[in-house]
């Protein structure tokens, strides 16, 4: 159906934020559940995607998932819907995967759950410059980091982004790997990807170390 579903990534392993809170004698939690103005990061993305003009918003689970449900049972939006992963013993694409087979809009805004800075301001350019573009159903919208418009390179470059669910299908299909790769195969096949201008530096932090969640806090001026 024409429309646009949101999936949120939440199904690693947490193992570098375990790491580190280990190393620190802290307590060990899931990282997605490390409090932003005392709501857990997971919660916190959420929230915003749900701000944007989506049709659905579907979060992937997989490892620890019974940790995580309660933050997200807390939300009452009739968009959001929970999946869980088959096997928890995948790579990213194939948690991607599984919440574009069980997405029902046409395109996809992919975001993973460890970003609660990306802005519903980012995410709405992301999926208005996708749906205005000439060819929406061969183009990916992404999270610039320096270059902005049309790139020849998507380097270093991974979620957010939006684009059509059957490209995504077909790139994402036995694929056992990080975004970048499968990217890079993309742009090499010719899809064309355009670089969106973000509203501020905290955007393009994915907190998997316990100091990208203290650099989080700092850019956005909160304590601990």
């Amino acid at each position: 159906m024409k429309g646009v579903s949101c999936i949120i990534t939440a199904a690693g392993k947490n193992r570098r934020m375990r790491e580190d809170l280990h190393n620190k004698g802290k307590k060990i939690e899931h990282k997605l559940l490390l409090k932003i103005k005392e709501e857990p990061i997971l919660t916190c993305t959420v929230k915003k995607a749900l701000k944007t003009s989506l049709n659905e918003c579907i979060v992937v689970l997989g490892h620890f998932m019974n940790e995580l449900y309660p933050s997200l049972e807390v939300l009452t939006d009739s968009r959001l819907k929970l999946i869980e992963n088959p096997n928890v013993d995948v790579e990213l694409s194939q948690t991607l995967l599984n919440g574009v087979l069980n997405a029902k809009c046409d395109y996809c805004l992919c975001l993973a759950g460890d970003q609660p800075t990306v802005t519903e301001k980012t995410m709405q350019n992301l999926i208005n410059h996708l749906l205005n573009s000439s060819d929406p159903e061969n183009t990916v919208t992404i999270l610039a980091r320096g270059k902005t418009g049309l790139l020849n390179s998507v380097n270093g470059l991974g979620m957010p982004f939006a684009c059509h669910s059957s490209l995504l299908e077909h790139y994402l299909e036995g694929e056992e790997d990080n975004m970048n790769p499968i990217l890079r195969k993309m742009i090499a096949d010719g899809v064309s990807f355009y670089g969106v201008q973000g509203q501020n530096e905290s955007e393009l932090i994915n907190i998997n170390r316990y100091d990208d969640y203290l650099n989080v806090l700092r850019l956005l001026n909160v304590k601990k």
